[in-house]
């Protein structure tokens, strides 16, 4: 979801026939990105964003509306506070220590789908932050020409079919889809079993760590509400969520 606003001038602009056509490898490392992109253009396009499977579109706009206000008046303002304390060489080593945690999920849907290069690549990351990168502090891995890669399991489950589901906008966490849910119930449990660096029973000791977490996901999400500037932007959102979920099964 990082990228999703990052990414959507060129997901629109994609004539929708592309995706049925061709197969992609590793499609979101080639995305190239315009920002021309009008609004004539979006509703022009991208007709099958009427297509998307959204029952409870009103009860998501509610949320959607929440989240915007809660953004604004609440997340934002935190995370400009938490900018201005807290020097950029600690909020990076917090954000990578918190990054090398979730390659834990990505090792276990990596070898869920049998992807066991995209296995050994994560796992090789998670071992050389923790060791040598002190619990994740330091991206040594990336260093080494090791790139993070993502695998969760909502991506498990559309890589071996499983639908999307209707569309859901989540209080707080944002777009979602019925699958992509419960893949993050999944992946968090996952997280919390397997214990990594004992950061999941730390963190119940010292709920303080729960609330520096969210605060860094805010802090390193490129979302923001009201930013594409659209009467549209529920539906512009909802597009791109699905969209780029769909390619990142793909890859």
């Amino acid at each position: 979801m990082n990228r999703l606003l990052l990414a959507s001038a060129l997901l629109l602009a994609l004539p929708l026939a592309s995706a049925q056509q061709y197969e992609f490898t590793r499609p979101l490392e080639r995305l190239t990105f315009s920002d021309e992109l009008e609004q004539y253009q979006f509703e022009r396009a991208t007709l099958g964003a009427l297509k998307v499977s959204d029952p409870l579109e009103q009860l998501n706009r509610r949320i959607y509306h929440f989240n915007y206000k809660f953004d604004q008046h609440v997340f934002l303002p935190t995370v400009r506070t938490y900018r201005k304390v807290t020097p950029r060489p600690l909020r990076s080593g917090i954000s990578n220590a918190y990054a090398n945690l979730k390659e834990v999920p990505t090792i276990a849907n990596s070898l869920l789908q049998l992807k066991g290069k995209r296995a050994m690549h994560s796992t090789a990351r998670l071992l050389f932050n923790s060791i040598f990168g002190v619990a994740g502090l330091w991206d040594v891995a990336s260093k080494m020409g090791l790139e993070p890669v993502k695998e969760d399991f909502g991506q498990t489950l559309g890589h071996y079919g499983v639908p999307p589901g209707p569309y859901l906008m989540l209080p707080f966490l944002g777009p979602s889809s019925l699958r992509d849910t419960g893949g993050l119930v999944t992946d968090f449990l996952l997280e919390r079993d397997i214990n990594w660096l004992d950061y999941p029973e730390t963190s119940r000791r010292q709920p303080a760590l729960y609330g520096l977490e969210v605060i860094d996901t805010r802090h390193t999400t490129e979302l923001r509400y009201g930013q594409l500037n659209s009467p549209f932007e529920y539906e512009k959102i909802r597009y791109i969520y699905i969209k780029a979920r769909e390619l990142q099964i793909r890859d």
